[in-house]
């Protein structure tokens, strides 16, 4: 923030501060802050126009007196905070965007490389023989897992660009020894958004737009893969990854089962052993079938993930912004509900409980919006709804089970 410099006769930019904000709020009283507070002035009082109209009328005639306003709800009424200094976030440099652009994408490729089968030995002619036999597959794992972490990083960032909110390119983050290759990617705003419809937009923009690319990466993926027979006795390491209603609904589609499909029910009904199934990843269907997937399959499956993770409802992920701006601070229980959930769910799959930690130390800290007084519109409820709906067909309450 650039600081604001009082003029000295207070009294009478108070009247003009007054003047400036009785045009579009009925002032019921108003404090001063103390010289050690980040505002100037609050006002109290009742809105006598659209809050997202008075925004602009407001922050557009207090440019000039180095002063940023908050719109908030106090109670029943309005509140507006005028805050010291404009923020003004300068251009960050890209070289570092850049360059973890193409180690990420190249850490993406030694990952579906030593994910390969057939890799016995880590011995460097060993290693050169099996990449060069792999590298196909890799790069088709590379380009599709990449090309979803693009798309819904993007859609983000031209969220933002479009709504005239400054943000920073993504920032992938290589991580050659996982699974994938990365820990996916991140954007920073540089600024607050303007209100909860640039939040929600800016929000949901990112998994949409990585859903748009997953899905028919995943349904091309599915159909290069085989449906194999389990073994009676699977081997130590075996792994299955985990099923949301999508990934199932989308492997039926392409492949007419549900999977992975058992021998036997062994008398449950078939919904009671998948709603089992579904949130224990037990008993392992053993002896029964299952679909091996192909790199490109595996990249569409991370994707889904992906999305289901950042769409926690919580702090600063997508979900996060999404369930604020829908209902503000109107249901402070989804906190701790969540976190009851994923500690649960811990005893399934360990890693809830990491995710369990994170949110209880950060996911207090959301993107406050400028003006916290403005509500969705109707075409925004929808979306955000339809938000909530595709969060929970693409969570997957066991991502990973190993024998």
């Amino acid at each position: 923030m650039t600081q604001t410099e009082i003029p000295q006769d207070k009294t009478t930019n108070i009247e003009i501060f007054s003047t400036i904000i009785s045009q579009v709020l009925t002032i019921e009283h108003y404090t001063l802050g103390e010289p050690k507070d980040d505002y100037l002035i609050q006002y109290v009082g009742n809105l006598n126009q659209s809050s997202e109209i008075a925004y602009d009328v407001v922050s557009q005639a207090l440019k000039a007196y180095q002063l940023t306003p908050l719109f908030r709800m106090d109670g029943q009424n309005h509140k507006i905070i005028l805050k010291k200094g404009i923020l003004q976030p300068k251009s960050p440099k890209v070289l570092i965007n850049i360059l973890l652009f193409f180690i990420t994408f190249l850490s993406i490729i030694i990952s579906g490389i030593l994910a390969s089968p057939g890799l016995e030995t880590f011995k460097l002619a060993a290693l050169l023989v099996h990449a060069q036999n792999n590298l196909g597959q890799s790069l088709a794992f590379a380009l599709s897992l990449f090309s979803i972490l693009t798309a819904h990083e993007f859609g983000h960032y031209f969220a933002a660009r479009q709504h005239k909110t400054k943000v920073t390119l993504p920032f992938f983050i290589p991580f050659p020894l996982s699974p994938f290759g990365t820990m996916g990617a991140y954007i920073r705003l540089l600024e607050p958004p303007k209100n909860k419809k640039v939040l929600l937009d800016i929000g949901l923009a990112g998994p949409l737009a990585g859903l748009i690319i997953a899905i028919p990466v995943l349904v091309y993926g599915l159909s290069l893969s085989e449906v194999i027979t389990l073994p009676a006795e699977l081997p130590r390491g075996f792994s299955f990854e985990g099923n949301s209603i999508l990934y199932l609904s989308l492997k039926y589609l392409v492949h007419g089962s549900w999977l992975p499909e058992p021998v036997s029910y062994q008398g449950i009904n078939p919904v009671i052993y998948w709603i089992r199934y579904f949130f224990s990843g037990s008993p392992l269907p053993v002896g029964g079938t299952d679909v091996l997937i192909h790199p490109v399959a595996w990249a569409g499956w991370a994707g889904l993930l992906v999305t289901s993770l950042n769409l926690l409802p919580a702090g600063q992920l997508d979900g996060g912004h999404l369930v604020y701006s829908l209902f503000g601070d109107r249901i402070k229980w989804i906190r701790p509900a969540i976190l009851v959930i994923l500690m649960i769910l811990g005893f399934m799959w360990s890693g809830w409980w990491l995710w369990a930690f994170l949110i209880l130390f950060l996911g207090g800290i959301r993107a406050a919006p400028l003006d916290e007084i403005t509500e969705l519109n109707p075409g925004r409820r929808i979306l955000a709804r339809i938000g909530l709906v595709i969060s929970f067909l693409v969570f997957m309450p066991v991502p990973l089970i190993i024998v």
